[in-house]
């Protein structure tokens, strides 16, 4: 930039000062005649005019020097400064930096310029903010999408669980009653040891049939309309004394941290499931032996119940499907699946909600809100 200033800057100089030569051509001129006669003649003032003479190409070309200074600081105070940060600005606005600042004094020629970058500046900076904000609202709309159709899937698995034992529960509960009749009256006429063990592995097997059915048939039972006021720490308690004298809770330590007199509108026997199916969960998931921590608060017109363990939590891979019926990390033969699933459709069938996080220093935590009284 500076280079090409100083190139105009010579040219205007050579021209300035040819036009200059031309005007003053004449006259110099005439001043050389003189010059000349007056040495013809030797007039004393002869000396004078050739030393005058002898000095216009230095002068001429001081004068181009000076011209060429002269018009190059002109141009870089009207031009090249204003140019040099116009391009600053440019360069700035081009990777997207709108935090611009341009100068109080663009100078003469390029103020409209500037005031026009500074406009754009502002401009783009809305646009981006405008922008943004709309990608914001894309986020959040696709996540409440996804969320919507997760639960549209969720719920169309439930449905069809439930057409699936309103078909079939009739059919199989009847055989299952049987058979355990059966096995009743043949453990009952047996003595040999070893046929008694048999039919106790028999039996064993066809109760876990049963209890399928019955897990089948909660998910398809629809939402009871007799709901009263509960109060969730006496059934908190209740489920405690109930679990607690099981062998698989005899190295747990249940703390409870209820708060007295919550009532919501429930039906204290699905929530007793509830209750069971989180602490069976707990015990199952930290292999018998931890700590369950289960407490009570009211919260925005609602009662909070959280069951919490200190298992090694939820993995990342499960946490979607965590809820689904039939899905389940146990071994062959130690779950259904169904026991969440349950859980699920019984709160949001008393209009609750019930959520699984893990706990920032290590465990689950399972967060069950049903509507106060």
């Amino acid at each position: 930039m500076k280079w090409r200033i100083a190139s105009v800057a010579f040219l205007l100089s050579v021209v300035g000062t040819g036009f200059t030569w031309l005007t003053l051509q004449r006259p110099l001129l005439a001043l050389v005649e003189v010059a000349r006669h007056c040495a013809v003649t030797g007039s004393p003032e002869a000396a004078v005019l050739a030393r005058t003479i002898g000095s216009l190409p230095f002068l001429l070309l001081l004068d181009l020097v000076l011209l060429t200074v002269l018009a190059y600081g002109v141009l870089d105070f009207m031009v090249g400064r204003p140019l040099r940060r116009t391009e600053v600005v440019v360069e700035q606005l081009g990777r997207l930096e709108l935090d611009v600042s341009v100068p109080e004094r663009p100078g003469p020629l390029l103020s409209r310029i500037q005031r026009a970058l500074s406009r754009m500046a502002a401009a783009l900076q809305e646009e981006q903010d405008t922008t943004r904000r709309q990608v914001e609202a894309l986020r959040a709309a696709n996540a409440r999408l996804t969320q919507a159709q997760t639960e549209l899937v969720s719920a169309e698995r439930l449905a069809t669980v439930g057409r699936l034992a309103a078909g079939v529960a009739h059919e199989v509960g009847n055989p299952l009653a049987g058979i355990l009749g059966y096995l009743s009256l043949a453990g009952a006429r047996v003595k040999d040891p070893e046929v008694q063990e048999y039919l106790g592995r028999i039996d064993h097997e066809v109760q876990r049939i049963d209890r399928i059915v019955r897990g089948l048939l909660e998910i398809g039972r629809p939402e009871r309309e007799r709901q009263g006021p509960v109060e969730v720490g006496h059934v908190v308690e209740t489920c405690v004394q109930l679990v607690k004298v099981g062998r698989d809770f005899s190295r747990v330590e249940l703390v409870l941290e209820l708060s007295p007199g919550l009532l919501v509108r429930a039906d204290s026997g699905p929530l007793s499931q509830i209750v069971i199916n989180l602490l069976l969960n707990a015990v199952q998931a930290m292999g018998g032996k931890g700590c369950v921590r289960l407490s009570t608060c009211s919260e925005a017109g609602e009662v909070l119940l959280v069951v919490e363990d200190t298992g090694p939590g939820i993995p990342e891979e499960v946490m979607p499907r965590l809820f689904e019926p039939f899905f389940t990390t146990k071994e062959p033969g130690q779950g259904t699946g169904l026991g969440l699933a349950v859980s699920l459709h019984l709160a949001e069938g008393m209009g609750g909600r019930l959520v699984a996080e893990n706990v920032p220093g290590g465990g689950a935590r399972f967060s069950v809100r049903l509507p106060a009284i």
